[in-house]
């Protein structure tokens, strides 16, 4: 349960006041995150020296213990309260360096998406050159890579001619077998 400002003033010294104050709303958003991360340590120190001082006056007051040292701090008889306020203390930073942390990374967040939606979009989207006449050959034919056959006419005519005369002789027999295939 929270505690009133008034409450806390009362239970606390100066100089307590003054750490626990930024701590509390308005002031705690102008307290800078490395501020607030050097804050927690002593928060710390404070809760749990205040939650020692606390369990030993209970085991004090029950019997189970007997008083440690010569004599306890003048505040050692609000030790609960004080620890209270500490731990609540101790809570408001966690939480403001939690929202800080948050915010942090929601940014980076943020930034890398529009960053990834910019290369989307630019990719969608190609740059082609402007038409305009050009100084170009134009199309090269392609040289074949088979082994090109160099054959010369009168070798083709022989052949052909060869044939014709074995087909004349063929006939002039009165052959008939090549015609009734």
């Amino acid at each position: 349960m929270s505690v009133p400002c008034k409450f806390e003033r009362s239970l606390l010294s100066h100089e307590e006041h003054e750490t626990i104050r930024l701590t509390h709303h308005p002031a705690i958003y102008d307290v800078e995150a490395a501020e607030l991360e050097a804050m927690r340590p002593r928060l710390r120190k404070m809760r749990d020296k205040e939650r020692t001082l606390s369990r030993q006056k209970l085991r004090e007051g029950r019997g189970k213990g007997e008083a440690r040292g010569a004599s306890f701090p003048g505040t050692a008889e609000h030790a609960s309260e004080r620890k209270q306020v500490f731990a609540a203390a101790l809570k408001r930073v966690n939480k403001e360096l939690g929202r800080l942390h948050n915010l942090a990374a929601r940014t980076a967040h943020i930034e890398a998406a529009r960053k990834a939606l910019a290369l989307h979009r630019a990719a969608n989207f190609m740059a082609y050159p402007a038409a305009e006449a050009t100084a170009n050959e134009g199309m090269v034919p392609k040289a074949s890579p088979r082994r090109r056959k160099i054959i010369t006419g009168a070798q083709i005519g022989r052949v052909s001619q060869s044939k014709k005369a074995a087909q004349a002789v063929r006939d002039a027999r009165g052959d008939r077998t090549s015609s009734q295939s």
